[in-house]
């Protein structure tokens, strides 16, 4: 019995000496604390990116020091590998010495470090030397002597430091290198990556926002164009082109936004904010994206071309820096809404009237109003706090709702002007039927509020439409409405 307790004391003792060292960047934290960096900097100060080909000439060390000086990252709100964390706990628990080895620049790494309360030394990178690869193996090796070390890590260069360490933890590895690992080293534990599926790209990709691009068609209703297949495929081309453009520009902001959305109780599941996917795997996405779109946009009128390129320019200025200012941004969505129908009408060649935009950014700044009222609903039920990355504090929830139902209605007032005007011959046999349209979308416009301000709308009234019944139900009204007066 004494001989047993002594042989688990010994291989105890002999565990707590060997070191165990561990990567940060994909490892510890499912993400890159350089391309995140590179993205807060973006955010608030885009004039120094033009300062990122030089700072990269001096050497990737150099690049991560710059970035570091000037971007700080919510270190509490990285999506760290929880079961990762679990299993040092235990490894610290019988004694070792929990070394954090990283490429990452020191700032970032000392600050994960007195997060997590977990490691004994800190290895990073400086302004000089970027600690990776055999840069590493030294500075563990100057740590740690000739004492054996086991690793974590999840990369390729990597193997750079497994093939000197005594045991490898894989973490986040792919098949191949999994396969090669447990080939070539004592494999002592492994955390296999979450699998990124289909569904998970749709959700990055936000396919259910592509339903605002249907507002390309109206042009095209509105001249009561239904049969008319040349004008038809120019449409739906558009569509495509715009709905790729759009989740291009959702993956860009998606990016420049991981901070604030890991802060917001819906949005920290995002892929992106969650680690689900890999932020290097967006940055790919955006060019790819934008590059189909550029394709299928080519088959389409010039006019659609500069449309797009509008669109593509303000979406980007929205997301480095209108949104966060109150008012500006719901007049940018506003216009960004009616850039869709404008789109359409370039697409098609369909002239638009005065009356037709007129009433898009009446309504659609009366939606991106309701939406900023459910971003501060939601943020101080959780936290009491304005939503971050706004212009808005708490107070401003009255003033919003005044605004926003104002420019509900005054969509109905400029539906009923139409109405009266010589323009509406021109189109339809019985005007007068289109009356009937206008307590269909007063109601429309009340019920949003009404639901926004009890707390049930969804973040985005659009997608909340689309999905609600009462509102599937004033569409089918409207359309018959419409029709008949054909």
């Amino acid at each position: 019995m004494s001989s047993q307790v002594s042989s688990v004391s010994s291989a105890e003792t002999h565990i707590a000496d060997i070191p165990l060292v561990v990567d940060i960047d994909g490892t510890l934290v499912h993400s890159d604390l350089l391309v995140e960096s590179a993205f807060v900097l973006a955010k608030s100060s885009p004039q120094s990116l033009v300062r990122l080909p030089g700072w990269l000439r001096a050497g990737r060390a150099t690049l991560k020091a710059e970035i570091a000086n000037r971007a700080d990252l919510r270190i509490e709100h990285l999506p760290y590998n929880e079961p990762l964390i679990a299993y040092l706990k235990e490894e610290k628990a019988k004694g070792r010495q929990l070394i954090l080895a990283t490429a990452a620049n020191e700032k970032y790494a000392h600050q994960v470090a007195d997060h997590l309360q977990l490691f004994d030394v800190v290895l990073a990178s400086d302004a000089r030397t970027n600690l990776s690869g055999k840069d590493k193996l030294a500075a563990i090796r100057n740590q740690v002597g000739d004492k054996p070390f086991d690793y974590a890590g999840d990369h390729e260069v990597d193997n750079a430091i497994w093939t000197h360490a005594r045991k490898a933890v894989l973490v986040n590895a792919s098949d191949k290198l999994e396969r090669s690992a447990n080939e070539s080293y004592d494999v002592d534990a492994s955390f296999p990556p979450e699998k990124t599926t289909w569904r998970t790209w749709t959700k990055a990709l936000r396919v259910h926002q592509w339903a605002k691009n249907v507002l390309i068609f109206v042009p095209l209703l509105a001249a009561h164009q239904y049969a008319d297949l040349a004008m038809i495929a120019m449409a739906v081309l558009a569509f495509v082109a715009y709905s790729l453009l759009a989740s291009s520009v959702y993956i860009l902001n998606d990016l420049v936004d991981l901070g604030d959305d890991r802060q917001h109780p819906r949005k920290r599941e995002r892929p992106f904010a969650s680690g689900r996917i890999p932020i290097a795997q967006g940055v790919m996405a955006i060019p790819i994206l934008l590059g189909a779109a550029i394709v299928i946009a080519a088959f389409l009128p010039p006019f659609f071309w500069l449309v797009l390129g509008c669109y593509y320019l303000v979406t980007l200025a929205y997301s480095l820096g209108l949104k966060q200012l109150a008012l500006i941004d719901v007049l940018t969505l506003a216009a960004l809404y009616t850039l869709r129908i404008i789109a359409g009408g370039a697409a098609t060649g369909i002239p638009l009237s005065f009356w037709l935009l007129a009433l898009s950014m009446s309504i659609f700044l009366s939606l991106a109003m309701a939406k900023r009222c459910t971003e501060l609903l939601v943020m101080e039920k959780h936290s009491g706090d304005a939503p971050l990355g706004r212009g808005y504090i708490a107070d401003d929830l009255a003033p919003l709702r005044s605004l926003g139902t104002a420019a509900g209605y005054t969509a109905v007032v400029i539906l009923a002007l139409y109405i009266n005007s010589p323009d509406i011959t021109n189109h339809y046999e019985h005007p007068a039927r289109i009356w009937l349209l206008c307590p269909v979308v007063l109601y429309w416009i009340s019920r949003i509020w009404l639901k926004t301000l009890r707390g049930q709308m969804h973040d985005d009234p659009i997608v909340f439409a689309a999905k609600d019944n009462g509102s599937r139900i004033c569409v089918l009204l409207g359309a018959l409405i419409m029709f008949s007066a054909i």
